[in-house]
């Protein structure tokens, strides 16, 4: 059974620090790009984040960029997004996303978490 399980959201203070984790099984999480997406109430999910299975490749957001920051650890199973300098419009409900390879011959599917809310205030 897949699960993608977030933690490390909360309420900061704009200025503030916060990282997030997804510790990930029930596929390999080795060979799957991972991203951070995020929701705030009344608008669509954005990406925020990507990163490839080893690890080489990220892509951020530009709304982020700078203050975000991706990562992973294959041997926990586990991505993180490593958030700085947080303003109020960084409020939102965060999820993690893991996408295995796919061909032509292995349709792709999307595995997504639950979602983390952080709230980002004075």
């Amino acid at each position: 059974q897949v699960q993608l399980v977030e933690s490390g959201g909360g309420l900061v203070q704009p200025g503030g620090s916060l990282r997030l984790a997804c510790a990930a099984s029930g596929f390999t999480f080795s060979t799957a790009t991972m991203g951070w997406y995020r929701q705030a109430p009344g608008k669509e999910r954005d990406e925020v984040a990507t990163i490839s299975p080893t690890g080489e490749r990220t892509n951020t957001a530009d709304s982020v960029k700078g203050r975000f920051t991706i990562s992973r650890d294959n041997a926990k199973n586990t991505v993180y997004l490593q958030m700085n300098s947080l303003k109020p419009e960084d409020t939102a409900v965060y999820y993690c996303k893991g996408t295995p390879p796919y061909s032509y011959f292995r349709n792709r599917v999307d595995y997504w978490g639950q979602g983390t809310q952080v709230t980002v205030s004075s």
